[in-house]
């Protein structure tokens, strides 16, 4: 499956703490040698000056990052095609790079950044490259972001950086990635996933194959069970679970109502 985890970035969060922004992103990306199922590859963000300050502190970090070490050759040699066929697809610049992309499975980050037509224009620049890089796609405005958004395909999470005021203007977007994602994100970060009850780690395909449940979590559970109705059955020949007097003493829901 795949998931790129697109961040939006709205004005009034970068006005107000962009670099605090680009630290916890540049962490984000770089976690496990971006091998989470949750990392961030695509950041979208309106072109202003808020913006340019953001991109320059993001790409201080990206390029000042060691090496890493990802899990196989083989993830790393796919993780360097990757990268090679981004950096040459026209319209999509290299803003930043840490190391050399050597051999074996040692990788460098990469920091990438295209505009909304170029990216409107390669379907493929929406794809997942597994490892520690990640696309900025700036936008002319507002309409514009959204007209980007409603391309997405399906995510395990979309996240959202803004205030107050970004939040009370962006019913909108928010409506938008709530149809794509599993988890969305307010002022935080994707990458670290919480085993709680509310917790949703699936979203719609191809994030996962079946968005209508989750990994991660209580209701995890679900992916591993079917409903069956035993219907006239008497009592004896009941499962444990199901027969009146609750010889297992289990929580049930009992005509609606939850019960021990």
């Amino acid at each position: 499956m795949s998931s790129v985890n697109p961040v939006v970035l709205l004005r009034g969060a970068l006005s107000e703490r962009g670099d605090q922004i680009a630290t916890g992103l540049h962490a984000s990306v770089i976690l496990g040698a971006g091998q989470f199922c949750t990392n961030p590859g695509l950041v979208f963000l309106e072109d202003d000056q808020q913006a340019a300050a953001f991109i320059e502190r993001l790409s201080v970090l990206m390029s000042g990052t060691a090496q890493q070490t990802m899990l196989t050759p083989g993830i790393s040699s796919s993780y360097r095609r990757g990268i090679s066929s981004r950096a040459d697809q026209p319209g999509v610049k290299t803003v930043a790079s840490s190391a050399e992309q050597v051999s074996g499975c040692q990788v460098g980050t990469v920091l990438f950044r295209t505009d909304a037509v170029t990216y409107l224009a390669n379907p493929e620049l929406s794809e997942e490259v597994f490892g520690p890089s990640t696309l900025l796609v700036t936008c002319s405005d507002r309409r514009e972001m959204l007209e980007v958004l409603r391309t997405l395909e399906g995510q395990l999470t979309a996240t959202i950086h803004g205030n107050e005021d970004d939040l009370k203007t962006s019913s909108e977007l928010v409506n938008i990635l709530e149809t794509k994602a599993g988890r969305l994100v307010f002022n935080g970060f994707p990458t670290g996933v919480e085993v709680c009850h509310s917790m949703v780690h699936g979203g719609p395909y191809p994030a996962t194959s079946d968005g209508r449940s989750t990994s991660v979590g209580t209701r995890a559970i679900f992916r591993f069970t079917r409903q069956v109705c035993y219907q006239s059955f008497p009592d004896y020949a009941l499962p444990d679970e199901l027969k009146d007097e609750n010889p297992l003493g289990i929580w049930r829901l009992v005509d609606g109502t939850l019960m021990q």
